[in-house]
């Protein structure tokens, strides 16, 4: 329920920004620091921290980043969604195509930014989701407006014939997210099974979620799917993916 803005005028909006390069951290802070109704209560720069810093301050918005070491934004968002924090989150992202938005916003972010977004709209979009709003482009939504955008989103990305296009587009565990990491690292599902001290079949039950959630036909496309959009990082440059097992 969007909160009452004659409450709202009566403080500053708290904000925590969380994004591991410093100069595009600068940035967001000088746009913020002459807002009289705008407080930076602090800053990060990766998931874990972003994690920390909500539960330490309570801010009302938090600022961040998908594309973090560690943890990434997706995740931090779905861990604090999951929570129930009140804070409302506006993810940040270099990578804007009409999939990410679906992840982002079924992750639990109020709003989804590019990165190249003007200062003024980014202010607008904050003072927004503190309020209780979502934010998608130019459209605000309450909450049920919000779930009918994202249900219309989902079937359309899916097509209106799939058995339950809800499968799709859901947030991955952090198990999931682990193997999606050493996926792009080019490990083999045996490889993987070995290094997370779990059986080759429930890693081979884990890449069939995560095919379904990516909507992605093998583990070649989701290790791109990733790699495009900040959620894992390459390491030692681009990897040669191994093929499935047996």
């Amino acid at each position: 329920m969007p909160e009452n803005q004659s409450d709202r005028a009566q403080r500053k909006i708290l904000l925590v920004i969380v994004d591991d390069h410093p100069v595009f951290r600068q940035g967001l802070r000088n746009i913020f620091l002459t807002e009289e109704d705008i407080e930076i209560v602090a800053e990060g720069a990766s998931g874990e921290q972003a994690l920390e810093l909500v539960h330490l301050h309570k801010p009302d918005v938090l600022l961040l980043d998908i594309n973090l070491p560690g943890i990434n934004g997706l995740q931090a968002a779905s861990r604090l969604k999951a929570e129930h924090a009140p804070t409302a989150i506006v993810l940040l992202t270099a990578y804007d195509d009409a999939e990410q938005i679906l992840h982002a916003m079924r992750s639990g972010a109020s709003a989804y930014c590019p990165k190249d977004v003007e200062p003024e709209i980014l202010l607008w979009i904050v003072r927004q989701v503190s309020r209780g709003y979502y934010v998608v482009g130019n459209h605000i939504f309450d909450y049920d407006e919000l779930k009918n955008w994202l249900e219309a989103g989902v079937e359309a990305a899916t097509g209106p014939y799939m058995v339950d296009p809800n499968e799709h587009f859901v947030p991955l565990s952090p198990r999931e997210m682990e193997i999606l990491q050493y996926v792009t690292q080019g490990r083999s599902n045996k490889e993987i099974a070995a290094l997370l001290n779990i059986s080759h079949q429930t890693v081979k039950n884990h890449m069939t979620s995560i095919l379904k959630k990516l909507d992605v036909r093998d583990r070649t496309q989701a290790a791109v799917y990733a790699l495009r959009r900040g959620w894992v990082r390459a390491h030692g440059g681009t990897p040669v993916i191994a093929d499935d097992d047996e």
